[in-house]
């Protein structure tokens, strides 16, 4: 969507804060041990103290509150039983419907006594997110997102997962444009003021490939790598962008 009034980018803010207040909380939580349905309880308890309601759940069925992926998940993984382990990679992806508006974000956090290698990728999704936020301006080229992310993501050694991408947000949690994190001239659009968008740079170690994973929903790198998300939704403006999920 393209925000039109000042009562919808407060609304849009609203349904961020609680996204933000969730990822919060729950990163709080992780340790070796917890289980990634306790993780995603505890979000489920941010959300009911604010009214809000789990996006993808509401949208698609999906059967959790929150889509929480470890090591070579890289995105959708189903919360349960499944215990986090010293060295361990999770992803936190919150979306929260809020009053008929929808924000989405998503962190990479390392578990306990987590191996280099494993921080430098998640800190990786981190730089990649920066550096695209840096160049979505009004005006500029939608693949430049794109290009941005690929340049940052390279420059470490790993690859983005061509498969996965940003997207449009607002009234739903996928609206257009898709928001690659590669460069292509088939999105050369320009962004325009008031759109909203998600920025998610989702990167592996490995080649970058994806498969299903069997269950429906959680997809995996083909060849066990481990992979990193990092994600805000933003409003794109003629400056900086809003970033609503911070």
């Amino acid at each position: 969507m393209s925000i039109e009034t000042p009562e919808e980018l407060a609304a849009l803010r609203a349904a961020g804060r609680v996204v933000a207040e969730a990822i919060r909380a729950m990163r709080t939580r992780v340790r070796p041990g917890v289980t990634t349905r306790e993780l995603d309880e505890i979000a489920a308890g941010v959300f009911a103290g604010a009214g809000a309601r789990p996006g993808p759940q509401l949208d698609y069925g999906f059967p959790g509150t929150t889509c929480i992926s470890v090591n070579d998940e890289a995105v959708h993984g189903i919360p349960g039983k499944r215990r986090l382990r010293d060295g361990d990679l999770v992803k936190l992806d919150v979306t929260a419907e809020l009053r008929g508006y929808y924000a989405d974000a998503c962190v990479s956090v390392t578990v306990g006594n987590a191996s280099d290698a494993t921080r430098k990728l998640a800190a990786a999704s981190r730089e990649a997110l920066n550096c695209a936020l840096e160049t979505a301006r009004a005006g500029t080229a939608l693949n430049a997102i794109g290009y941005a992310v690929q340049q940052s993501v390279s420059s470490h050694g790993y690859s983005v997962c061509p498969d996965l991408m940003g997207h449009g947000i607002g009234r739903r949690i996928h609206e257009p444009p898709n928001v690659p994190n590669y460069h292509h001239p088939r999105f050369g659009q320009p962004l325009t003021e008031g759109l909203v968008i998600t920025i998610e740079p989702i990167l592996a170690a490995g080649s970058g490939a994806v498969r299903d994973a069997g269950d429906g929903w959680t997809l995996k790198t083909r060849d066990g790598s481990y992979a990193a998300h990092a994600e805000h939704t933003i409003v794109i403006t003629d400056g900086a962008p809003i970033i609503l999920t911070a």
